[in-house]
C-alpha cells in the first residue's frame, strides 16, 4: 500500500469556475488532501480545500504570462517548480485535474507521458524529489527569463541568439506556450535518463489533448478508455472554449463531465465558465451589471442563454424572453429559439415559474436588466427596438448591448441614457461595440402632475405632515400617532416597482396606526449628500423627535445602512436593520466588492460609519445571513452591547424578500417595530424556513458541498415526503 500523498495547485484570476471546483472537490471527496494557493481571496472554494497564501512559495507581484494566449499558465509553470522545492512531498496538479481516485505513489517522481509514443511529457501532474537532478536543473534553467531554450528548433534558437547579439534578448512571456511546461519538463526528463520514472499514458492523459472533446460526448466514451491505472484525470481547460462557445457555458446533458458535476453536486449555475484566454464569454458579463439587486432579466431576441442563467443564479431574478422578429413583429407562434432556451434554463435548475416569453407589446413591463447581443443596432435595425425600449427601460435599467458603426444606435440610446464601451471588435471590417448602457432617471420619470412623486408625498403628507425635496432625495412625514418610524428607500423602485407608488413598509406602517417619516433616494446614492444631513441635524435641533414616545429607525440593504448611520440624529431610538452595510469606504471595507456606483461618495463625518454612529441607539435588531461573506464582514464591525445579531442562514442578501415568502417578515417586524422582539421568539418564528423551498436548497447543496452525501440524502428524503422541490428531486438522482 502506497503512501496517499498532499497535492498542490494554484489560483490567479478571481473567483473559480464550475470546472476548478469540480476538480478542487473532487480530491477532498476521495479523502487527498489539497491545498490551493493563491494571491488574492477566491470567493466560491469548496469546503474541506486547505488555503494557503502563494506568497509564502513565490513572494512576487510579477505574475508572468504566455502573452500571445493572455495566460497566466507561464507563472504556473514556475510556481509548482518552487513549490515543489520547499514542500518535499507535495505532488502539483492543475486546477483542470481530476481526482479518480487518490494518488498513492511511493516514488517521489510522479509524472505522466501525455501523448502516444511515451516521449512528450505533460506537467500537470508533477511530483518530484525535492533535492533531486530534474527539480534542481529545472530550477536552474528557469532562472534566466531571456534563456534560450535548447529544445525548440535551431532556427529559433538562431534567431534568440540574434535578438541577444542586437541588444534586444526574447523574454520568455514571448517564447511559444509550454517553454517552462511540457517542453522543458520533456527535454530535461530525458536528458537526465529519468524516463524510467515516467508513468504510462492513461495514468493521468488516457484522454489525450487531441481528444478532449470526448469529455462532452456521451459519458461512456471517455469511460471505455479510462483505465484502473488511471489516478488524477486531466479534464483540458481548453475545453472551457468549447463550451463556452457552443454549450452556454455548461457541459452537454448525458456527458462525462455532467455525471462527473452530479456525482460532486456541484451546480453549474452559481460559477459560470466566463472566458478563456483572451477569449471572454458571454456569462462574464453578469460582473459588469453594477446593480444590487435585480428582480427581472428580459433578453430581446434570445441571444444570453448563459448571461441568463448567471443573472438567475446570482439574483433568483425572473427571466423575460422578448419573442420579437428582426423586423420588430410579434409573431403568433412562439419562435424557433423559445423552446430551446426555456429548456437549456430549466435543465440547469430554473424553474418554469421564473420563465415568461413576452410576445405583445401589451406585456412589456420595466425590468432591471435587458440583454440585446448581436441583435437591434447590430444585425437587426435599432429604429425596432425603441418602441420596445420605451417599455422595458425604466431609471437604473442596465442593458447589454451589441452596436455595430453606423446602425445609428448611439443617437437613439444617448435620448435615454448613456452608453460605456466594455469590448470592441470587428465583423467583416466593421467595428462593432459591447456596450453596457444605463439607462437616465428620465425614462421612468413620474407624470409632472398628479402622477409626480412631489404630488403623490404632498397629498399623503396632509396638513399636518411635510414634504421636503432636493433633486436626489426627500423626506416625507406622514403624522398619526406617537410612535414613529423613521423607514428609508430607493424612490426610483418606489414609483416604477410598487402599483401604490409609495415608500417601503408605508402599507404596513399605516396599518399600525404610526405616524412615518420617510426618507427617500433618487438613486443608489447611499444617501450621502449633505442636504440629507441637513434634514436630519434640523430635525435633531428643531425637537421633531422629542414628540413621540418611540422611535425606530427602519430599513433593508442600503435603507439598512441609512438607519445605523442616522439614528444619532435621535439617541435612544432602536434600530431595526436587514441586511446592512456599516460602510463602503474602501479604507475600512477593502473586501466590499459590490456597490461601486457608491465607491466614490463621502462616507466621513458623525453619519458615515453606521457600525460606529449605531451606539447612539437604544437596541439595533441586526438581520444577515451568517453565509454571505460580504454581508458577515459588515455584520461583524457591529460590535456594540447593544447590537442584537439575528442570525438568518442560507436565506440570502435579499432575505427580506425570503422572509416575505415565507410569510414571517410581518410578525417579525412588528415585534421589532414594537420593542418586544426577542431572539428566542425570533429563532421561533424563524423555524418556518424548514419548508421553504429556497432554504431546503441551499441546504442540501451545502451537504453535498461538506462532502456529506449520506446527509444530503437524509434530507432530500425528508423535503420530497413532505412536498416537491425540483432542485432536490434532481439532485437526489445522482445520490
Amino acid at each position: 500500500m502506497g503512501r496517499v500523498r498532499e497535492v498542490g495547485t494554484l489560483w490567479i484570476g478571481g473567483s473559480l469556475s464550475w470546472m476548478e471546483q469540480l476538480c478542487l472537490k473532487s480530491f477532498v471527496d476521495r479523502g487527498q488532501q489539497i491545498t490551493l494557493f493563491s494571491y488574492e481571496p477566491i470567493p466560491n472554494v469548496p469546503a474541506g480545500v486547505v488555503r494557503r497564501d502563494g506568497r509564502e512559495v513565490l513572494d512576487t507581484d510579477n505574475f508572468l504570462k504566455y502573452e500571445k494566449k493572455d495566460s497566466f499558465a507561464l507563472f504556473a509553470d514556475l510556481f509548482r517548480l518552487h513549490m515543489i522545492a520547499q514542500n518535499p512531498g507535495m505532488i502539483w496538479v492543475d486546477t483542470d485535474v481530476y481526482c479518480l481516485r487518490p494518488m498513492d505513489y511511493d516514488d517521489d517522481h510522479v509524472l505522466g507521458f501525455e501523448l502516444p509514443g511515451e516521449s512528450r511529457v505533460n506537467n500537470a501532474v508533477l511530483g518530484l524529489p525535492a533535492t533531486g537532478a530534474l527539480l534542481r536543473a529545472m530550477l536552474d534553467y528557469t532562472s534566466d527569463v531571456y534563456g534560450i531554450p535548447p529544445f525548440v528548433k535551431g532556427k529559433m534558437q538562431d534567431d534568440y541568439r540574434a535578438a541577444v547579439a542586437a541588444g534586444s534578448p526574447v523574454h520568455v512571456s514571448q517564447q511559444p506556450w509550454g517553454v517552462w511546461g511540457p517542453m522543458m519538463v520533456t527535454h530535461f526528463t530525458h536528458a537526465l535518463g529519468l524516463a524510467g520514472k515516467v508513468q504510462p499514458l492513461d495514468a493521468f492523459y488516457p484522454v489525450t489533448f487531441p481528444d478532449r472533446l470526448k469529455f462532452l460526448r456521451p459519458a461512456a466514451v471517455a469511460e471505455s478508455i479510462i483505465t484502473p491505472r488511471t489516478t488524477a484525470l486531466h479534464l483540458w481547460a481548453s475545453n472551457k472554449r468549447e463550451l463556452g462557445l457552443r454549450h452556454h457555458g455548461v457541459p452537454p446533458v448525458g456527458s462525462y463531465l455532467e455525471k462527473l458535476l452530479k456525482l460532486h453536486g456541484i451546480q453549474t449555475e452559481a460559477a459560470p465558465i466566463k472566458g478563456r484566454g483572451k477569449r471572454v464569454f458571454d456569462a462574464a458579463l453578469i460582473d459588469r451589471l453594477d446593480l444590487e439587486e435585480v428582480a427581472s432579466f428580459a433578453d430581446v431576441g434570445g441571444t444570453a442563454q448563459s448571461l441568463a442563467l448567471s443573472a438567475w443564479a446570482k439574483w433568483d431574478c425572473d427571466i423575460f424572453l422578448i419573442d420579437l422578429d428582426h423586423k420588430g413583429n410579434w409573431p403568433e407562434a412562439a419562435s424557433p429559439w423559445v423552446a430551446p432556451y426555456t429548456a437549456f434554463l430549466t435543465a440547469q435548475g430554473v424553474p418554469q415559474s421564473k420563465i415568461s416569453r413576452i410576445a405583445a407589446e401589451r406585456d412589456l413591463r420595466p425590468v432591471d436588466v435587458v440583454a440585446n447581443l448581436s441583435g437591434f443596432g447590430d444585425v437587426n435595425k435599432i429604429k425596432y427596438l425603441e418602441p420596445v425600449l420605451q417599455k422595458l427601460l425604466q431609471a437604473d435599467t442596465r442593458m447589454l448591448t451589441d452596436i455595430r458603426k453606423g446602425s445609428g444606435a448611439y443617437p437613439l440610446l444617448n435620448g435615454y441614457g448613456r452608453c460605456e464601451t466594455l469590448t470592441t471588435r470587428e465583423a467583416d471590417g466593421v467595428p462593432i461595440v459591447r456596450a453596457l448602457f444605463r439607462a437616465g432617471p428620465q425614462v421612468s420619470a413620474p407624470a409632472p402632475k398628479d402622477g409626480s412623486w412631489s404630488a403623490i408625498a404632498s397629498g399623503l403628507a396632509g396638513a399636518d405632515g411635510f414634504f421636503r425635496e432636493s433633486p436626489d432625495h426627500s423626506f416625507l412625514f406622514i403624522q398619526r400617532s406617537d410612535t414613529l418610524v423613521v423607514t428609508f428607500d430607493n424612490l426610483d423602485i418606489a414609483m416604477t416597482k410598487r402599483e401604490d407608488r409609495r415608500p417601503w413598509g408605508f402599507s404596513f406602517i399605516e396599518k399600525q396606526g404610526w405616524s412615518m417619516l420617510g426618507v427617500m433616494a433618487n438613486g443608489w446614492t447611499w444617501y450621502r449628500d449633505r442636504w440629507v444631513w441637513q434634514q436630519f441635524d434640523d430635525l435633531r435641533d428643531s425637537g421633531f423627535f422629542q414628540r413621540f414616545k418611540r422611535v425606530v429607525f427602519y430599513g433593508a440593504s442600503m435603507g439598512g445602512y441609512a438607519a445605523c448611520a442616522f439614528v444619532p440624529a435621535c439617541p435612544g431610538a432602536d434600530v431595526v436593520a436587514i441586511s446592512p452595510q456599516s460602510t463602503l469606504d474602501k479604507t475600512l471595507v477593502p473586501w466590499e466588492t459590490r456597490y461601486h456606483t457608491a465607491w466614490g461618495r463621502d462616507f466621513s463625518g458623525p453619519y458615515g460609519d453606521a457600525a460606529q454612529a449605531c451606539a447612539a441607539a437604544g437596541r439595533v435588531f441586526l438581520l444577515y445571513d451568517p453565509y454571505e461573506s460580504l454581508d458577515t464582514g459588515h455584520a461583524d464591525r457591529f460590535a456594540g452591547s447593544n447590537v442584537v445579531k439575528l442570525r438568518t442562514p442560507l436565506l440570502g442578501h435579499r432575505l427580506g424578500s425570503s422572509l416575505q415568502q415565507m410569510g414571517i417578515l410581518a410578525p417579525i417586524t412588528l415585534s421589532a417595530l414594537n420593542g418586544t422582539l426577542t431572539e428566542a421568539e425570533f429563532y421561533r418564528t424563524l423555524r418556518a424556513r424548514k419548508t421553504f423551498a429556497r432554504y431546503q436548497r441551499e441546504l442540501f447543496k451545502r451537504a453535498l458541498d461538506r462532502g456529506r452525501p449520506g446527509l444530503a440524502r437524509k434530507l432530500g428524503r425528508w423535503v420530497l415526503t413532505r412536498g416537491d422541490n425540483r432542485y432536490i428531486r434532481q439532485g437526489m438522482l445522482s445520490l
